[in-house]
């Protein structure tokens, strides 16, 4: 595909980022016990010597590799490889690690929205102006997640929530595929109906009977034959083969904190370069509180070592506020106690204890 230019139109102002971990419960074993790494696994029931009867809820790559699969029956999973390592489900362990991924994310999105334990979309800030910037800014995303959490995602990039949806999916595991508006067609065109997503193995065999196997040819069908085989979800069908697709990313009503995090390109301790990143994360944070009508009471800052050792200071004040020069002010009082010697990884700033705004409220900024 072209590769992506540094200069905004007017179709490239929507980027959206779906990021989904890769084999999300096994990467969380293998990492729990890395003498698993390399080897077939698979979590889900107790396959009982293959008279099991739940099924797989994950398996590594290396499982894939002998035709197992989510949602199989544990029974059929064993007959096809008995010698796999089968573990049980630890959901307690597996939210408390997506908890922290989300959280991390969070930090990197102007607009979020988990989907799943493992999924989520995000709208990244407006310092990513275009698609060779989401690019690099996805590849931060990955590297913090190896980072803090020691697993890997794959990310799709692109104009709504389909195309970063399929697109997070096209070169698992640890992908990471970017497609641009004018390369959406190139992109979607070859691929068999079943990647887009509602479209299950039934509406595919379905489709199959009209002559209908890849993307580019139900996006030319006529739309009449469509509805009369599917109805409405016809039209929807061809729209979706088409890359249209007007889906808002919804935020969580329970939005708690607003953050924004920064790796450098090289660890640094330049403190014109800290101080005016934390500018531009801080401006970022508060373009979201203004766009949520929300006001603050705590400033919170975070910083990572070229060690990777991580640190976490805040400051609470007296009174509701959404003051853009207070949250700057405080988070640089926040890191002169760290600005030395040593060198910066990351950067980050955010604010806590949230209120919505009332209309006629007025803003206190006065401090």
């Amino acid at each position: 595909m072209p590769t992506p230019s540094s200069k905004l139109n007017a179709s490239e102002r929507r980027i959206i980022f779906h990021v989904d971990m890769d084999s999300f419960f096994a990467s969380v074993e293998i990492r729990e016990r890395p003498e698993l790494k390399g080897l077939p696994v698979i979590v889900g029931s107790d396959p009982k010597v293959g008279s099991g009867r739940g099924v797989v809820s994950t398996c590594s790559y290396e499982a894939r590799r002998y035709g197992i699969h989510s949602a199989m029956p544990i029974s059929q999973a064993y007959r096809l490889y008995p010698d796999a390592i089968f573990l049980p489900v630890n959901m307690k362990l597996y939210a408390s690690v997506s908890t922290k991924i989300m959280e991390l994310l969070r930090g990197f999105a102007d607009r979020f929205q988990q989907v799943s334990v493992d999924e989520a979309y995000l709208i990244p800030g407006p310092e990513v102006r275009n698609f060779e910037e989401a690019a690099l800014y996805a590849l931060k995303i990955k590297d913090e997640i190896q980072r803090q959490e020691g697993i890997t995602c794959s990310i799709g990039v692109g104009l709504n929530k389909l195309i970063a949806k399929i697109a997070s999916g096209f070169q698992k595991p640890d992908g990471l595929t970017v497609v641009r508006p004018v390369d959406v067609k190139e992109f979607l065109f070859p691929l068999p109906v079943s990647k887009v997503p509602g479209i299950g193995k039934k509406t595919a065999n379905t489709l199959k009977s009209l002559g209908i196997t890849r993307v580019e040819e139900l996006a030319n069908c006529n739309v009449q034959l469509l509805s009369e085989r599917f109805g409405k979800i016809g039209f929807r069908m061809k729209q979706l083969a088409n890359g249209l697709d007007f889906g808002e990313i919804r935020e969580n009503e329970s939005l708690k904190s607003i953050s924004r995090h920064g790796t450098f390109a090289e660890d640094t301790n330049d403190p014109v370069k800290i101080t005016n990143s934390l500018d531009l994360l801080a401006e970022s944070v508060h373009s979201s509180l203004l766009k949520h009508r929300f006001f603050f009471k705590t400033i919170t800052l975070t910083i990572r070592f070229d060690d990777f050792s991580t640190y976490t200071r805040s400051k609470t004040i007296p009174n509701w506020t959404s003051d853009i020069f207070l949250i700057k002010r405080t988070a640089k009082l926040l890191l002169s106690k760290f600005i030395g010697s040593r060198k910066l990884r990351l950067v980050g700033v955010g604010v806590t204890k949230l209120r919505k705004r009332d209309e006629n409220q007025t803003l206190v900024t006065d401090f």
